[in-house]
């Protein structure tokens, strides 16, 4: 049997900006509704289903994405035509710097819902330090 991850739940505070500000920045789209979610379809085909839920708290996830380096490119000239701070490590220690874990770059950046979000150009533990 093979097992793939399908989809995640995203809470948010407002699905379709949410879901819109993600798919922006990664040079994605945003699918139609389906019931109350908002989708955003990642290429290995897992969506990220947007749900403002009851309008309780939620706490904040964080969610990784592995891009090529042209594609880190890309969206990190997004980010930063967007003025949005980002950091080199999840603590948020490093700003405005990107890293070079593994021999690959990565950098974190918040969503409007507190959400933290990477890009990563080599898997976590594939090279050098």
């Amino acid at each position: 049997m093979s097992i793939a991850l399908n989809h995640t739940i995203v809470h948010a505070e407002d699905t379709k900006a949410s879901a819109q500000f993600l798919a922006d920045i990664l040079g994605l789209q945003v699918g139609p509704r389906y019931g109350p979610f908002v989708p955003v379809e990642i290429p290995n085909g897992v969506t990220l289903d947007y749900y403002e839920g009851d309008g309780e708290p939620f706490v904040p996830q964080h969610y990784a994405f592995m891009v090529s380096e042209a594609e880190f490119d890309e969206i990190f000239g997004r980010i930063k035509e967007r003025g949005l701070t980002y950091w080199a490590d999840p603590h948020h220690t490093r700003e405005n710097a990107i890293n070079t874990n593994d021999g690959g770059r990565g950098l974190y950046w918040d969503d409007p819902n507190g959400h933290k979000l990477e890009i990563i150009t080599r898997p976590y533990g594939s090279g050098d330090a």
